[in-house]
């Protein structure tokens, strides 16, 4: 309930419990409704943290779409996802806020098995306009005619994926509406009355009529027709390029309006409407401003893009982590490596703070090169960095990596360039749910040969592990996770040597085979075994490609059980390579035991929840190792 001059009314916010609603809302009210969003977004996100920047900038732009299609009939792909917090307010979703990137609550992206009014499943950058495309061509094959919107940011434009969907979008006979949701004024600079005049004239229905008249006029000319409409178009695309922003859009076949003010409703459904009248693909230019209506997020949107829970009036994390990041120790190292080798250089798409190259950046400015949202490129330029004679270092998270599959095999492992992919987010990440987990990479970069892969068990060994990388003359990638750095055998330090595994403890009875994060997991079942007077030996694996046999037949000759323990599913595994190694090398009388996810995508949650529940404890893996040792 609210309060206008001493009459109780109820929240404009509470009148809208399903998709639609919000299309009886009195048109008076948007400006007040608009705040009643941000009001529960900056509440509700503050208790469970997710992405709140993006959302904020977002409220009118989604209020408008919903005011002007008809849901769940026409279709709302969002590009990444991550920005559609106020679309689930709108579909009737605001109850389910306190449960937001919770273990079987809300997701933080749209999914389609969450509403209908989800279209399309998202995550990932830059897919927003290929996926909205063919849902546009499947329309028309099918006979319908409902409305198609792709809403994709000025930052993901630098992804290809973008352009190429936009270059086949150009040949649409049928209409296609993208927002182009501008929060950077990346795009265009030249914003003003001239443009957006320009903009409501070419968009107007009459122009476009009068445009086809008169050029037909002019064509019925004896002699001169043909001449005259060619010299009007030349002069009109040149004067087009001088006063339109838009025009590359143009010169591929897309038709452009705006910019458009994403934060006045009025335009927004102005340019919707004009939109829909157009056969073809169309751009419409919203720039808004992200972090709108919160202070601190408009000052500092990249803090508030993805944030853990924190307090509204002075925007301090809640819960503070006191212990060191994997990330942060990359991000020292890497500083203190370039520091005695001038050929190290470092690359990012897009995620300098979340990769840990803020820093490095600020030390080594030309040594430092953020591609934008373009994975594949990335890999391909550091394969032609290090072609030239440099030490390049491809910091991307496990998840966007999967994306330049292609670019590895062909452009860098083909070539034995020796580029380091320095993987973070590795294993379970958490509560940005199946598109973030980082559960594949073992899998894909196994298959690949030239290919070595290595994992840290704690901090000493990761700083280790990347001065061996600095000196690697081939392609090499480090995995690592997403937080605090173990402290488990933080004593036990021994030379990184190329292949070779670290003996940990040696009895006999149970080898266990760990590798990264999972070391600090095989050291407590260790030592549940133990309670229950079992033997077992444990071994840091380091290297996952290649494994260190000679150590394997060693430890085989005093074991006759062989447990493997990662995170990443199973098709593809560390653990998948060592059981095809028993079978092979004639040990298949051994009990073998691989602990890894199975081959299923891992939904949202936090990742001590999700590992509970997939039996990812140190006690429920000694039960299941003793349970199948009594089979």
């Amino acid at each position: 309930m609210i309060e206008r001059e001493g009459v109780v009314l109820p929240r404009i916010l509470d009148q809208i419990q399903k998709a639609n609603d919000i299309k009886d809302i009195d048109p008076e009210e948007y400006r007040a409704l608009a705040k009643e969003i941000r009001r529960f977004l900056i509440q509700n996100i503050s208790k469970t943290g997710g992405h709140l920047a993006s959302n904020l900038g977002v409220v009118e732009l989604t209020m408008a779409l919903h005011l002007a299609l008809n849901l769940p009939e026409d279709k709302i792909v969002w590009d990444v996802g991550h920005q559609a917090y106020t679309h689930k307010i709108l579909t009737g979703r605001k109850e389910n806020f306190a449960t937001l990137r919770k273990y079987e609550g809300m997701s933080g992206f749209p999914r389609t098995a969450e509403s209908d009014c989800d279209s399309f499943d998202t995550g990932h950058s830059s897919t927003s306009i290929s996926a909205a495309l063919g849902l546009c061509k499947a329309r028309d094959i099918q006979g319908e005619d409902n409305t198609v919107v792709a809403v994709i940011g000025d930052g993901a434009l630098s992804g290809g994926m973008a352009y190429e969907a936009l270059n086949n979008a150009a040949r649409l006979k049928s209409n296609m509406i993208i927002i182009l949701n501008d929060n950077n004024m990346s795009i265009a600079e030249n914003v003003g009355g001239m443009s957006n005049y320009l903009g409501k004239i070419r968009t107007n229905g009459a122009y476009l009529g009068m445009k086809g008249e008169i050029e037909k006029t002019l064509k019925s000319i004896p002699k001169v027709g043909d001449s005259i409409v060619n010299r009007v178009r030349k002069s009109k695309e040149s004067i087009k390029h001088l006063f339109i922003p838009g025009m590359l859009f143009e010169d591929m076949g897309v038709t452009y309006l705006g910019p458009v003010d994403g934060h006045n409703i009025n335009d927004l459904l102005t340019a919707l409407k004009s939109a829909k009248k157009l056969n073809g693909a169309v751009i419409i230019h919203a720039v808004t401003k992200k972090g709108k209506g919160y202070r601190l997020a408009e000052e500092n949107p990249t803090k508030y893009h993805g944030i853990d829970p924190f307090d509204v009036k002075t925007g301090e994390l809640i819960k503070k982590s006191s212990s060191e990041s994997f990330t942060s120790v990359y991000s020292n190292t890497l500083c203190e490596l370039a520091s005695e080798n001038e050929k190290i250089v470092a690359i990012t798409a897009a995620m300098p703070t979340g990769t840990g190259l803020t820093q490095f950046m600020k030390e080594y400015p030309d040594r430092c090169f953020d591609v934008g949202i373009a994975e594949e490129h990335a890999v391909t330029f550091a394969a032609g960095l290090a072609a030239g004679g440099l030490k390049p270092f491809v910091s991307i998270y496990s998840t966007f990596l999967q994306r330049a599959y292609d670019q590895m095999i062909h452009d860098v492992c083909i070539g034995n360039y020796p580029v380091v992919f320095a993987i973070d987010r590795a294993g379970i990440v958490g509560n940005d749910g199946e598109t973030h987990q980082g559960i594949f990479d073992i899998s894909y970069l196994s298959s690949i040969p030239n290919m070595t892969i290595l994992a840290p068990k704690n901090k000493q060994e990761f700083a280790d592990m990347l001065h061996f990388c600095s000196e690697f003359n081939g392609p090499i990638a480090i995995r690592y996770p997403r937080g605090r750095v173990s402290l488990c055998y933080n004593n036990e330090s021994t030379p990184v040597e190329f292949g070779k595994a670290e003996v940990l403890s040696k009895n006999s009875g149970i080898l266990v085979l760990a590798y990264g994060t999972m070391v600090e997991m095989a050291y407590q079942v260790e030592q549940e075994l133990s309670i229950r007077n079992v033997a077992s030996s444990v071994v840091n694996v380091r290297f996952v490609k290649p494994f260190d046999m000679e150590m394997i037949e060693e430890m085989l000759q005093t074991h006759d059980t062989v447990v493997t323990m990662e995170e990443n599913v199973y098709s593809g595994s560390f653990g998948e390579t060592i059981g095809a190694y028993l079978m092979e090398h004639g040990h298949s009388d051994k009990t073998f035991i691989p602990i890894s996810l199975s081959d299923d995508f891992l939904e949202h949650g936090d990742p001590d929840q999700l590992k509970a529940k997939i039996g990812f404890t140190a006690e429920a893996i000694t039960n299941k190792i003793l349970t199948r040792m009594k089979k």
